[in-house]
Protein backbone atom coordinates (compact mmCIF):
# COMPACT_ATOMS: atom_id res chain seq x y z
CA UNK A 1 0.00 0.00 0.00
CA UNK A 2 1.31 3.47 -0.74
CA UNK A 3 2.24 5.99 2.17
CA UNK A 4 0.17 9.36 1.13
CA UNK A 5 3.45 12.14 1.18
CA UNK A 6 0.90 14.21 2.81
CA UNK A 7 1.09 11.82 6.07
CA UNK A 8 4.81 13.03 6.68
CA UNK A 9 2.78 16.49 7.88
CA UNK A 10 2.08 14.57 10.42
CA UNK A 11 5.04 12.27 11.39
CA UNK A 12 8.12 14.31 10.57
CA UNK A 13 7.57 17.85 8.71
CA UNK A 14 6.26 19.52 5.60
CA UNK A 15 7.02 17.94 2.62
CA UNK A 16 6.89 20.83 -0.46
CA UNK A 17 8.34 22.25 -3.86
CA UNK A 18 12.33 23.37 -3.19
CA UNK A 19 12.76 26.68 -4.74
CA UNK A 20 15.45 28.36 -5.40
CA UNK A 21 15.89 29.96 -2.53
CA UNK A 22 16.61 26.43 -0.63
CA UNK A 23 19.80 25.73 -2.90
CA UNK A 24 21.99 27.21 0.27
CA UNK A 25 20.48 24.86 2.47
CA UNK A 26 20.76 21.90 -0.13
CA UNK A 27 24.52 22.89 -0.31
CA UNK A 28 24.86 22.33 3.52
CA UNK A 29 22.39 19.38 4.02
CA UNK A 30 23.76 17.42 0.84
CA UNK A 31 27.68 16.64 1.42
CA UNK A 32 26.35 15.65 5.08
CA UNK A 33 24.05 13.21 3.77
CA UNK A 34 26.72 12.26 1.81
CA UNK A 35 29.75 12.11 4.07
CA UNK A 36 27.55 10.03 6.60
CA UNK A 37 24.82 7.87 5.27
CA UNK A 38 27.34 6.62 2.13
CA UNK A 39 30.54 5.94 4.54
CA UNK A 40 29.78 2.67 4.91
CA UNK A 41 29.94 1.96 1.03
CA UNK A 42 32.44 4.50 -0.51
CA UNK A 43 35.62 5.45 0.87
CA UNK A 44 36.40 9.35 1.55
CA UNK A 45 38.34 10.01 -1.51
CA UNK A 46 35.46 8.44 -3.54
CA UNK A 47 32.89 10.49 -2.13
CA UNK A 48 35.05 13.79 -2.21
CA UNK A 49 35.47 13.17 -6.05
CA UNK A 50 31.79 12.60 -6.31
CA UNK A 51 30.90 15.95 -4.95
CA UNK A 52 29.58 18.04 -7.94
CA UNK A 53 30.04 15.46 -10.79
CA UNK A 54 27.73 13.18 -8.88
CA UNK A 55 26.09 14.43 -6.22
CA UNK A 56 25.19 18.35 -5.65
CA UNK A 57 22.17 20.29 -6.55
CA UNK A 58 20.48 20.66 -9.81
CA UNK A 59 18.59 23.68 -10.19
CA UNK A 60 17.17 22.52 -13.04
CA UNK A 61 15.09 20.26 -11.29
CA UNK A 62 14.41 22.97 -9.04
CA UNK A 63 13.14 25.25 -11.75
CA UNK A 64 10.94 22.64 -13.04
CA UNK A 65 8.91 22.34 -10.60
CA UNK A 66 10.25 18.57 -10.01
CA UNK A 67 12.43 18.55 -7.02
CA UNK A 68 10.53 18.24 -3.28
CA UNK A 69 12.15 19.09 0.10
CA UNK A 70 11.14 18.22 3.66
CA UNK A 71 11.48 20.77 6.27
CA UNK A 72 10.69 20.17 9.93
CA UNK A 73 10.59 23.35 12.08
CA UNK A 74 11.97 25.30 9.20
CA UNK A 75 14.93 23.47 8.79
CA UNK A 76 15.69 20.88 5.40
CA UNK A 77 15.79 17.28 6.20
CA UNK A 78 15.48 15.42 3.38
CA UNK A 79 15.24 15.83 -0.80
CA UNK A 80 14.68 14.50 -3.74
CA UNK A 81 12.75 14.94 -6.89
CA UNK A 82 12.22 13.16 -10.58
CA UNK A 83 13.15 14.76 -14.58
CA UNK A 84 11.39 15.06 -17.32
CA UNK A 85 14.74 15.17 -18.89
CA UNK A 86 17.52 13.00 -19.79
CA UNK A 87 20.45 13.48 -17.26
CA UNK A 88 20.27 10.25 -14.46
CA UNK A 89 22.02 12.11 -12.57
CA UNK A 90 24.39 14.91 -11.26
CA UNK A 91 24.60 18.75 -10.54
CA UNK A 92 23.99 21.23 -13.13
CA UNK A 93 27.59 22.36 -12.75
CA UNK A 94 28.59 19.04 -14.36
CA UNK A 95 26.35 20.08 -17.22
CA UNK A 96 26.84 22.36 -20.09
CA UNK A 97 23.29 24.31 -21.13
CA UNK A 98 19.71 22.98 -20.38
CA UNK A 99 19.30 19.08 -20.33
CA UNK A 100 17.01 17.94 -23.64
CA UNK A 101 13.55 16.55 -22.76
CA UNK A 102 12.51 13.55 -22.41
CA UNK A 103 9.28 12.42 -24.55
CA UNK A 104 6.67 10.52 -21.95
CA UNK A 105 5.32 8.22 -24.73
CA UNK A 106 8.54 6.22 -25.18
CA UNK A 107 11.25 7.21 -22.36
CA UNK A 108 11.08 6.87 -18.70
CA UNK A 109 10.86 9.91 -16.21
CA UNK A 110 13.93 9.68 -14.13
CA UNK A 111 13.98 9.72 -9.87
CA UNK A 112 17.29 12.39 -9.51
CA UNK A 113 19.07 13.37 -6.29
CA UNK A 114 17.60 11.86 -2.96
CA UNK A 115 19.56 13.36 0.07
CA UNK A 116 18.08 12.85 3.80
CA UNK A 117 20.19 14.55 6.43
CA UNK A 118 21.39 11.25 8.75
CA UNK A 119 19.76 12.24 12.45
CA UNK A 120 16.29 11.51 10.03
CA UNK A 121 17.41 8.59 8.03
CA UNK A 122 15.37 5.54 8.15
CA UNK A 123 11.86 7.26 9.29
CA UNK A 124 9.94 7.56 5.84
CA UNK A 125 11.10 10.22 4.52
CA UNK A 126 12.99 9.66 1.53
CA UNK A 127 9.76 6.61 0.79
CA UNK A 128 7.25 9.56 1.04
CA UNK A 129 9.40 11.88 -1.32
CA UNK A 130 9.26 8.89 -3.46
CA UNK A 131 5.78 8.54 -3.35
CA UNK A 132 5.46 12.02 -4.33
CA UNK A 133 7.46 11.75 -7.32
CA UNK A 134 6.04 8.66 -8.63
CA UNK A 135 2.26 10.49 -8.64
CA UNK A 136 3.76 13.52 -10.23
CA UNK A 137 5.43 11.04 -13.01
CA UNK A 138 2.09 9.84 -13.60
CA UNK A 139 -0.01 12.76 -13.73
CA UNK A 140 2.66 13.90 -16.50
CA UNK A 141 1.75 10.86 -18.81
CA UNK A 142 4.90 8.87 -18.06
CA UNK A 143 4.82 4.89 -17.34
CA UNK A 144 8.08 4.14 -16.22
CA UNK A 145 10.55 5.51 -14.11
CA UNK A 146 14.17 4.93 -13.55
CA UNK A 147 17.25 5.96 -11.63
CA UNK A 148 20.57 5.20 -10.59
CA UNK A 149 20.81 4.27 -7.11
CA UNK A 150 23.98 4.69 -5.30
CA UNK A 151 25.08 1.65 -2.82
CA UNK A 152 23.92 3.28 -0.03
CA UNK A 153 19.87 4.17 -1.85
CA UNK A 154 19.29 0.76 -3.51
CA UNK A 155 17.85 -0.64 -0.62
CA UNK A 156 15.06 2.14 -0.47
CA UNK A 157 14.42 1.84 -4.33
CA UNK A 158 14.30 -2.12 -3.97
CA UNK A 159 11.52 -1.91 -1.31
CA UNK A 160 9.31 0.48 -3.27
CA UNK A 161 9.49 -2.07 -6.72
CA UNK A 162 12.74 -0.53 -8.09
CA UNK A 163 14.42 -3.49 -10.17
CA UNK A 164 18.38 -3.94 -11.41
CA UNK A 165 18.74 -3.18 -14.45
CA UNK A 166 22.87 -2.63 -14.45
CA UNK A 167 25.28 -2.16 -12.26
CA UNK A 168 28.41 -0.31 -13.33
CA UNK A 169 30.92 2.26 -12.06
CA UNK A 170 30.88 5.77 -12.52
CA UNK A 171 34.90 7.34 -13.74
CA UNK A 172 35.57 10.37 -11.93
CA UNK A 173 38.75 12.44 -11.00
CA UNK A 174 42.08 10.77 -10.06
CA UNK A 175 41.04 7.56 -11.38
CA UNK A 176 38.34 6.93 -8.93
CA UNK A 177 35.15 5.13 -9.69
CA UNK A 178 31.62 5.27 -7.98
CA UNK A 179 29.83 1.89 -8.15
CA UNK A 180 26.11 2.44 -8.82
CA UNK A 181 23.24 0.62 -9.97
CA UNK A 182 20.60 1.45 -12.59
CA UNK A 183 17.42 0.76 -11.60
CA UNK A 184 13.61 0.73 -13.23
CA UNK A 185 10.41 0.56 -12.15
CA UNK A 186 6.66 0.10 -14.49
CA UNK A 187 3.99 2.81 -13.38
CA UNK A 188 0.43 2.83 -13.53
CA UNK A 189 -2.02 5.45 -12.60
Amino acid sequence: MKRDPSSLNQMHGRLRPATLSDVPALEELIPLSVRVLHAPYYSAAQMAAAMGPVFGVDRQLISDGTYFIVENDGAIIGSGGWSKRASLYGADSARMGEDAMLDPVKDPARIRAFFIHPDWSRRGIGRAILTACESAIIAANFTKAELVATLAGEPLYLACGYVETERYEVPMSAGLTLPVVRMSKRLVP
